[in-house]
């Protein structure tokens, strides 16, 4: 039987925050500049109303759920859950976008 770990500690949690932001890579635009910057700098609350305010960008989307992951609530897994979801989200629509230009390119 498999046993799970329900223990958190804020080293655990920053590790996986960690891999979330990796997984966003670099920011595409000042948008996601300004996003980053913030939550770098604790400024959860601007992370949060950037992605209040550009409902359908999943890289802000991402950030402004992982302040709130720092907290060490019992919703820590959740939202952590919630934020790799938007994660992968955005590396999706990036890929997506990379490989229509690139058939663009090679059809035109």
């Amino acid at each position: 039987m498999m046993t799970v770990n329900t223990e958190l500690n804020l080293s655990r949690v920053n590790e996986a925050v960690n891999a979330i932001i990796q997984t966003l890579g670099e920011p595409d635009n000042e948008l996601h500049e300004l996003a980053l910057s913030a939550f770098q700098n604790g400024d959860y609350q601007t992370v949060k109303r950037l992605a209040a305010t550009n409902l359908s960008d999943y890289y802000c989307k991402s950030l402004g759920y992982l302040g709130g992951a720092l907290k060490l609530t019992p919703n820590t897994d959740t939202i952590l859950a919630e934020s790799a979801r938007a994660a992968a989200d955005f590396t999706r629509e990036r890929a997506l976008r990379q490989l229509g230009m690139a058939i663009a390119v090679a059809l035109n």
